[in-house]
């Protein structure tokens, strides 16, 4: 069996059209959406709207977490846009909307996903064909393994998409249960797996999943959302936590092979 898994795709349909080339199924673990390219401040939902300019200013203030400041910045900008009569919840749907419709047809078949904190999960049914199913809170067996699904962020400063609160995401946890391989899209709370050496800051892990690893012991955990971490696989316990890498800049999906 070979299942290939991505995570933190941002846009990159050209190399997701490849992903599950010689694989049994694909694993998608979230972030479809590109509103911001860190790397390149010209690609993206923000830069299409306001400029390569503004965008490098807002990458600088949030790298610096100078928070209030980098909002200002945005209010300012989505100020002068709704000026101009557009509605801001309709230039972003419909910008998102272009992503996915781009990004889902690119999915093989079979593909299993489960949502980022970037994602908008209302939308997802519209353009998640009958070769990819959806999970969160979930699991499915995918040859002779199983495999729990827990989707979206926990709420920081940054206030994206699809954040949710420590007690929600931990519901979540629970009704997955034991499985062989945990699948998230953000990593559980262990310095070294959420610490981004690029942003220079801890992105969020999650208690809750750590305490899972811990008591119900899977083989594997898998997830993205820190795309530079400061190790990209380590034990907890008896179980492997891999960070399946940032697909949007590699191209590359992680294999697992049994």
């Amino acid at each position: 069996m070979r299942v290939h898994v991505v995570s933190d795709v941002h846009g990159n349909s050209r190399d997701l059209a490849a992903a599950g080339t010689g694989a049994d199924a694909l694993l998608c673990l979230g972030d479809l959406v590109l509103f911001l390219d860190y790397a390149d401040h010209s690609r993206g939902i923000f830069p299409d709207l306001f400029g390569a300019g503004n965008a490098s200013a807002l990458v600088e203030l949030r790298t610096a977490r100078r928070f209030e400041e980098a909002r200002a910045l945005g209010r300012r900008l989505w100020g002068e846009l709704d000026a101009t009569g557009a509605s801001r919840e309709s230039v972003i749907e419909g910008a998102v909307r272009k992503q996915y419709a781009e990004l889902f047809a690119a999915f093989p078949t079979p593909t299993y996903a489960t949502y980022g904190n970037v994602d908008i999960p209302r939308l997802w049914p519209e353009y998640a064909g009958p070769g990819t199913t959806v999970l969160d809170g979930q699991r499915v067996e995918i040859g002779g393994r199983v495999f729990g699904f827990v989707g979206g962020g926990l709420s920081t400063p940054m206030r994206t998409p699809y954040e949710i609160s420590d007690e929600e995401y931990a519901a979540k946890i629970e009704a997955v249960g034991e499985v062989d391989v945990l699948c998230s899209h953000i990593p559980p709370e262990v310095p070294e797996l959420c610490y981004d050496t690029v942003a220079r800051r801890f992105e969020r892990g999650s208690t809750a999943l750590l305490h899972a690893i811990r008591t119900t012991r899977p083989r594997y955990a898998l997830f993205g959302h820190v795309h530079q971490p400061l190790a990209r696989r380590v034990r907890v316990g008896a179980t492997e936590c891999i960070n399946v890498g940032h697909f949007n800049a590699t191209g590359t999906p992680y294999v697992m092979e049994w």
